[in-house]
């Protein structure tokens, strides 16, 4: 019913669209120059038809960030979610470094290996920033770029100052607590009610993935994303900016940069919507990305 390399926890999802998601999830080798052996990478592939849509998830997330949103898209045009390298369910092997240069090294091979063709690139909060590097590096790959609530001007997670010997594995071990997880979920929603069981338990199912820990440290301690300032406004492609008016994890104001930086962007405002409109308002968020690059 689920995949081996989902945990046995998987069972207590209980929200139709993360059941359907965990039940689709598959996982490709995809062969990379990052290590001689292939890196086993999990993602969703649903739909058919148009320009294939590639949705790329926030830091110490996973696919289950689209649970709600993909089925949407897919029911017009082939629609993709892959763990990034570092993250989700996608293997992290031992002497892979796990920072930008390489997580966009690995999506390219995977980009190559299954999609092979112009994308609609979208990516939310971290997986913005991945987005946009990503583009910038392989413009050939991207016909089109939407920015979730995007990191890319913010610094990187605040956690990461923590993350010193013999401070890592503390702090990975703290953001592994079901409270503060759940603080985060708070904060992220501008609706607490969104914050179930379910949210939380598709949140948090990917920390017993193998070397969880140690990528979360080694990506920390690389800068993250801290370097694009400056290169956003090298990006022009047609972009689409969704964010929501009531984002208490990055605050607003990066909206309107992201609006004036890129000179080929549109910002559309997510009304009553906080960090993740993709969770909290699909509905709005598909429709905005259909209608936007149909």
């Amino acid at each position: 019913m689920f995949a081996n390399f989902l945990p046995a926890e998987v069972a207590r999802l209980s929200e139709a669209t993360s059941i359907a998601l965990a039940q689709q999830m598959t996982r490709q080798a995809i062969a990379t120059p990052l290590s001689a052996d292939p890196i086993a990478t999990a993602y969703i592939h649903q739909g058919s038809g148009g320009t294939p849509i590639l949705l790329l998830h926030g830091f110490d997330s996973s696919v289950f960030e689209f649970r709600r949103l993909l089925p949407l898209l897919a029911a017009q045009q082939e629609t993709w979610a892959v763990d990034l390298l570092g993250f989700g369910f996608t293997d992290r092997p031992i002497g892979v470094s796990f920072n930008p240069i390489a997580i966009k090294t690995h999506l390219h091979a995977f980009w190559k290996t299954l999609i092979d063709q112009p994308m609609i690139l979208v990516g939310a909060s971290m997986g913005g920033a991945a987005a946009i590097d990503f583009t910038l590096t392989y413009p050939e790959a991207v016909a089109k770029l939407v920015l979730i609530d995007s990191a890319g001007f913010a610094v990187g997670p605040a956690v990461s100052r923590f993350l010193v010997p013999p401070l890592g594995y503390l702090a990975t071990e703290f953001l592994r607590q079901p409270k503060v997880r759940r603080q985060v979920s708070l904060k992220a929603y501008a609706d607490a009610s969104f914050v179930t069981a379910d949210a939380q338990l598709c949140a948090a199912l990917h920390l017993q993935s193998p070397q969880w820990s140690q990528a979360m440290i080694a990506f920390t301690k690389s800068g993250g994303y801290n370097f694009l300032t400056d290169k956003i406004s090298q990006i022009d492609k047609p972009t689409l900016i969704l964010w929501g008016d009531s984002d208490q994890i990055l605050g607003t104001q990066d909206a309107e940069r992201f609006r004036k930086a890129i000179l080929t962007s549109r910002l559309v405002w997510v009304e009553h919507c906080g960090h993740v409109p993709h969770l909290e308002q699909p509905q709005i968020t598909a429709a905005c990305i259909l209608e936007n690059f149909e």
